[in-house]
Order: structure tokens, then sequence, then C-alpha cells
């Protein structure tokens, strides 16, 4: 281990014991230092922070940026000279070098451009260094003695699901701890999640991984082969990423594979954002993220209140500052302290606001619906394992869904077009149509299955 991770390592524990005071104190530090290296070393945010105090503090006062403005501005974003658009797409381009070092010294992540626009986004060693001290805080957090214990004695197999065939943040971290022939080699297998599902549930079957961490659509998907038979496996964590589920599924998900089911909340823009905790909320990693619940206009919004977005400070990346960086997340935040004992602030994440279905009412005015109004109604239907509600048209819904074996297809359908068409009407929505689609849920680009997709 270097000196930089184990400094890194005792200062994120000793933060989390000394309480939020400390983890304030070190947020408004790092973020000062971050803001001034930024407005010497980056053309884009020396010219956008012209007009600020020399020290800042306060994040409230810094301007707004988003991916499409960085990846506009890329070059000049970018703190080190050398980092150019033309040579990192160059980079991205080539499959092969998925993993390797950009430069001999940078991680290169791309997102799958879902949203709108693709991000690129370079990590340089500070940042790595500070994701894996924030990681071992989690897995500190997650597992007791004992936990590590059961784990180490059953061989220790980790098995990770996740999109491959680019330079997606996980297909890198991925391809890092697979290569050589060193232990991790041994015992670290991944498994693309484009894998047809029988498929997939007999590699599975095979390795008898101790710790799975697939996307969390993925792992509801395997909970159903699992509680069928078909898929035969005992781990003592699953690690879920990249979605969020309703609050049962995590629930059918730990009691289908009798292990503690964890997740984290994170971007490719931030790799060490949030963590779970055992009550079901989201521990944001405050010493070194700064995360704004806000409004439509980037103002504030109070704890216990439902944010429209979520702007992001990355505390930790020198060669491309993330600073009051538009997440597109909808939060709310804890308003009183969480009962698991964490002083880090606690969130829960209520869906992205891109992912909003807006629609013209009988009477012309505009009617948005939240993602997470579909996934409360649809996960109450017996039967369905997952579902798409795609915006065709502007007055028509697709719904793709995915069944149980043994589920009464024509009965799930006639609930699920019933409880659409009762939920539009009610918001005077009852011209637009819902349909049944013949295809099941389709992946993204990136391997995720969104629940909600938006007219394009």
């Amino acid at each position: 281990m270097s000196q930089d991770f184990i400094r890194l390592l005792l200062d994120t524990r000793s933060a989390r014991k000394a309480g939020a005071v400390a983890v304030m104190r070190r947020q408004r530090a790092r973020l000062a230092e971050m803001v001034a290296f930024a407005r010497v070393h980056s053309p884009y945010y020396r010219e956008i922070y012209q007009s600020l105090p020399e020290r800042l503090e306060d994040p409230a006062l810094l301007p707004v940026t988003s991916k499409k403005a960085l990846m506009a501005r890329f070059d000049d974003w970018a703190t080190d000279r050398e980092v150019t658009i033309k040579e990192v797409r160059a980079f991205v381009d080539n499959p092969e070098m998925v993993g390797e070092r950009f430069l001999d010294k940078y991680t290169v992540a791309t997102t799958s451009g879902t949203t709108g626009t693709r991000g690129i986004f370079v990590l340089d060693h500070s940042s790595m260094v500070v994701t894996n001290a924030l990681m071992l805080r989690m897995v500190g957090d997650w597992l007791a003695i004992g936990d590590f214990v059961r784990i180490l004695a059953s061989g220790g197999r980790i098995a990770l699901l996740m999109a491959t065939g680019g330079h997606f943040a996980s297909a890198v971290a991925a391809a890092r701890l697979t290569k050589g022939d060193g232990w991790r080699r041994k015992i670290v297998r991944v498994f693309p999640v484009q894998t047809p599902l029988p498929e997939l549930v007999s590699e599975l079957n095979r390795f008898r991984p101790v710790v799975v961490a697939p996307y969390a659509s993925t792992a509801v998907l395997l909970a159903g082969e699992q509680e069928a038979g078909r898929l035969r496996i005992d781990p003592r964590l699953v690690v879920l990423a990249a979605e969020g589920l309703p609050a049962g599924e995590y629930e059918r998900i730990a009691n289908a594979f009798s292990a503690k089911v964890r997740d984290s909340y994170a971007a490719t823009e931030c790799p060490f954002l949030s963590y779970r905790c055992e009550h079901g909320w989201l521990h944001v990693n405050s010493d070194w993220v700064v995360l704004e619940p806000v409004d439509a206009n980037y103002q504030p919004v109070p704890p216990g209140t439902q944010s429209h977005t979520v702007l992001v400070s990355n505390l930790a990346n020198w060669v491309q500052p993330i600073l009051r960086y538009d997440l597109g997340d909808s939060i709310l935040q804890r308003p009183d302290p969480c009962p698991c004992g964490n002083p880090l602030p606690a969130i829960r994440v209520q869906g992205r606001a891109a992912d909003v279905l807006t629609f013209r009412s009988d009477r012309e005015e505009s009617v948005s619906i939240a993602p997470l109004v579909f996934g409360t109604l649809l996960h109450r239907i017996p039967g369905i394992e997952m579902f798409q509600v795609v915006q065709a048209a502007p007055t028509r819904l697709r719904v793709r869904l995915l069944l149980g074996a043994a589920a009464d297809r024509e009965r799930v359908w006639k609930a699920v077009q019933t409880d659409l068409t009762r939920l539009l009407a009610a918001r005077g929505l009852a011209h637009v149509a819902v349909e049944r689609a013949g295809e099941p849920p389709e992946q993204s680009r990136g391997g995720k299955y969104r629940e909600v997709i938006p007219l394009d």
C-alpha cells in the first residue's frame, strides 16, 4: 500500500468517527482548495470564476455546470494541457484500451449517453486513491468481522455483472482487477450483463460466488431465477449498483439469496458519492463530496423536501474538476439523524429528472409524471419481474413486461392497463393510450434497464 492511500484511509476513518463537524471542516477546506486550483489551471473555470472572491468555501456562490457545457469546452476544462478531446476520443474508440492508462497516468471512463449527451471523464491518481479509501470505509460499515471470515472461508469468489465492450466505469474497474496472474484474477470474475439469462445462470452456478455485484435490475432477474430453483448460489453479500429499487425489492433479493443486500449511489463523475446503510438510507461521503439538493431554478430545498435535481462537487479529481455539476437526479435528504448512527448526511434517490414523462392535458396544460410514480404502481402487481414504460408518442405509452413463469399474462396485463389508465385519467390524461408491447424490456448500451423512457 502507498503512503498516500494509508494516510487517506486513516483520515476517512477519523472523520467518520469525529462526527459531522469534522466532516464539514474537511469539506470546506477541500472545496476552497479545489476552486483555487481550478481557476488557475483550467481556462474554463478561470473564465466563469473571474468575478468570485479569492477564497471561497460556500458552494452556492459558484455557477452551475453540466455535462453538455463541460463536453463542449473539454480542452479548456482540463487542467492538464495534454488532455484534449481529440486524444481522449481516440483512446475510448479503441476497445483494446479498456482498463489501460491514458497518457500512462489517467483513468478514462464514459457514460452511455442515455439522457442526451455522452460523457467522457478523465480521473487522476488522487481520485482513484480516494475512491479506494472510501470503498474500504463503506465495506467496513457493511460487514462485521464474522462476515469477512465467512466470505474468506467460502473461497472469497467475487462475481461482477456489468456491461462490457466499452469504457464504462465498471468495465474499466473490472479490467484493472482481472489483469495479470495475481490472486485477484483467480477470485474475481466478470460476467457480461448482456449474456442471455439462462447462460448467465449456468455460469454463476459453476463459479459459486460468495459476493455478487450486479446492476440492481439484473439482481431482480437473478432473484427470480434463485426463487425458481434454476440459480443455486449462496452469496454472503449482494452489492447492487446503477439503479434504485422500491424498498420491497431489496427485501425480496435478500430473502431469495439469504444474504446481506447493500448498494451505493454513485456516478462516473463522482464514483465515491454515497453508500446505503441497513436502514435503507444512502450516506453521502461529505468529507470528499458536496451534494446540494435544489429546485428547478437551482435554489436549495430544505431537508425533507424532494429536489428537482442535485448538484455535485467532486473534491478529489484535479485533472477535470467537477464543481456544482447538475447530476440530473431527484433526491430527498433526511431531516433528522439516521438511526444507524452514521453522522454522514442521509438521502434517498427519487429518480432522474431526465426520466420524467411530460404530456399535454385535454386542457392543453403541461402535466409531468415522475418515474417513481410508475414504479410504485406497477411493482405492486404480482407476477411482474421487470417493466419499461416507453413514451412512444406524445399521447401513447408502450409497456414492456417481463413476467414470472407462473404469472397469468392476461390477468397481469389487465391490471397494468387498468392501473395506468386510472393514473393518467386522474391527471387529465384520459386521451393518452396505453398499449402492450410485444418485446420485453431492453437494455441500454451501458447494460442497464431504465424503467421509464421519455419521448425522444
